[in-house]
């Protein structure tokens, strides 16, 4: 999962943290994997943590979340069209202006 670079230069350590989750909402579920992986090693943590990996990678990519909103955006858009739902009913009106 870390990249390991081929030269280690000073720079290295300036821009080591740029490819990894630590900070955000995703440093609990990375340090878990780490500390997996560290337990199990390198190759067998990914069958072993394979439930924590997917966690890890479900905070950072959003993927079934994405996934959820889009098929209650498709269910809406269906009601609509078969007449279940007018226009008015299914969406909501925004915010006010300013009320933020």
């Amino acid at each position: 999962m870390t990249i390991f670079p081929f030269i280690k230069t000073p720079l290295t350590d300036l821009t080591g943290h740029l490819l990894t989750h630590q900070e955000g909402p995703c440093g609990d579920f990375e340090m878990k994997f780490v500390n997996c992986q560290e337990a199990y090693g390198e190759r067998r943590a990914f069958e072993k943590c394979a439930d924590i990996l997917a966690d890890l990678e479900e905070c950072f990519s959003h993927q079934k979340q994405n996934m959820r909103v889009y098929e209650m955006r498709t269910e809406r858009l269906r009601q609509i069209k078969s007449g279940e739902l007018s226009k008015e009913e299914a969406f909501l009106p925004g915010p006010k202006v300013d009320s933020y």
